[in-house]
């Protein structure tokens, strides 16, 4: 399998070099600068791809090999294929991609929030920093300071009371924190940024949409550009909902083994496929993550390799070191490897260690990091994920 880093452009704090030192080969990257659903002009895909791929000469070689991601538009999700200006814009996106030669394109389908995290700089035992998702935090936040309306009724009287008092503990700062980690678009997050007011506006116009009107606009969309990239000889790979349940009353469509299977059925065309995430989908339990790939294993073009930790609620979560939490790396890592070795050298999956800890120098207050996208916490987990793939080889 290929070597994948998510680097955000020239931005980033993490360089091309650091990329190299990694060991990594290919690069996971976007237009981050083009706003969402505007069209990727094959000028701009062809300036980044060349400056990765040949902006520091006599460097080892890095192809950008996947994009991640061609953010959907929300009217794409309320609408479905009735947002026809978006979805022109989203092929137009693909096609500039596709003509420089980058055949992986990622993309999730969540709506109003992406990824969610109450804790971006949760302090494990060993001193590092990891990102966390904390339900009385989370519930403190949607009942206390979002006060979304009928959010009441989703907890118990218990979980109301531990947020109440939770709620009660925190000062002005303590709320801002939680605002900008929840509301704020973090890194890699393909929704905009909002304000409270913003988000309750959102919220309101997903009133109506139900998990199978979501999942019927998804496949919509995809029926309208599956076969554009069937044509163009892309893998779509949807990434699945993080955490993998419903939020803020919003209906989540890419959870579970059944609904990337629905999805499937609906659109059966080659294109269609699933970034398998195991992190996203290690927190659900009843997620089997080396049966399921197995079964999507020709579906699966692309991997973000990474674990969490369940807490003892069932609900809160944190990000683990890369082979010591609720996934079986080693199990996922040994199907992948077999599905791969079925296909031809032009179509290997790439993946990726995903969510690094802050760890070592990275802990330092003067340097600048991502949240999850450090270099030397994702060093180590490509250098274990590494370690792992060489000892189910040489068996």
């Amino acid at each position: 399998m290929l070597q994948g880093w998510r680097w955000y452009g020239p931005d980033d704090p993490v360089s091309l070099d650091d990329v190299r030192q990694a060991g990594a080969t290919d690069i996971v990257s976007a237009l981050h600068q083009v706003p969402i659903g505007e069209a990727w002009t094959r000028k701009a895909v062809e300036e980044r791809k060349n400056f990765i791929e040949h902006g520091q000469p006599g460097r080892s070689q890095l192809s950008w090999s996947v994009v991640e991601s061609i953010p959907i538009p929300d009217d794409v999700k309320r609408l479905g294929g009735k947002a026809t200006r978006s979805i022109e814009a989203w092929i137009a996106s693909l096609e500039a991609v596709a003509a420089a030669g980058i055949k992986i394109v990622c993309y999730n389908f969540m709506p109003v929030v992406d990824w969610c995290r109450t804790d971006l700089e949760w302090e494990l035992p060993n001193g590092a920093r990891a990102m966390r998702f904390d339900q009385d935090r989370f519930a403190a936040f949607e009942l206390h300071i979002l006060e979304r309306p009928g959010a009441t009724a989703e907890y118990s009287p218990e979980a109301q009371a531990r947020a109440k008092k939770l709620f009660e503990q925190m000062t002005q700062a303590d709320i801002d924190y939680l605002v900008m980690v929840i509301a704020s678009a973090l890194p890699g997050s393909t929704t905009e940024p909002m304000t409270i007011p913003q988000f309750r506006d959102r919220l309101e116009q997903y009133r109506e949409i139900t998990p199978k009107i979501l999942r019927q606009h998804l496949a919509e969309f995809l029926a309208r550009v599956a076969p554009v990239a069937e044509q163009l000889g892309v893998s779509l790979t949807l990434h699945p909902d993080d955490p993998p349940r419903p939020l803020f009353g919003l209906p989540r469509v890419a959870s579970t083994a059944d609904d990337y299977q629905a999805l499937f059925d609906a659109v059966p065309s080659k294109a269609n496929g699933i970034c398998l995430c195991t992190g996203s989908l290690g927190v659900r339990a009843e997620n089997n993550l080396p049966a399921m790939a197995e079964r999507f294993g020709p579906r699966i073009a692309f991997a973000h390799l990474r674990a969490t930790k369940r807490e003892a609620d069932g609900l809160s979560f944190y990000e683990s070191d890369h082979l010591d939490g609720d996934v079986d790396m080693v199990a996922v890592l040994k199907a992948l490897l077999k599905e791969n070795a079925r296909r031809s050298p032009d179509r290997q999956i790439v993946f990726r260690p995903d969510h690094g800890h802050r760890m070592l120098d990275d802990l330092a207050a003067t340097k600048r990091t991502n949240p999850g996208y450090t270099a030397i916490g994702r060093l180590r987990g490509l250098a274990e994920l590494r370690g792992v793939i060489r000892a189910i080889e040489h068996q």
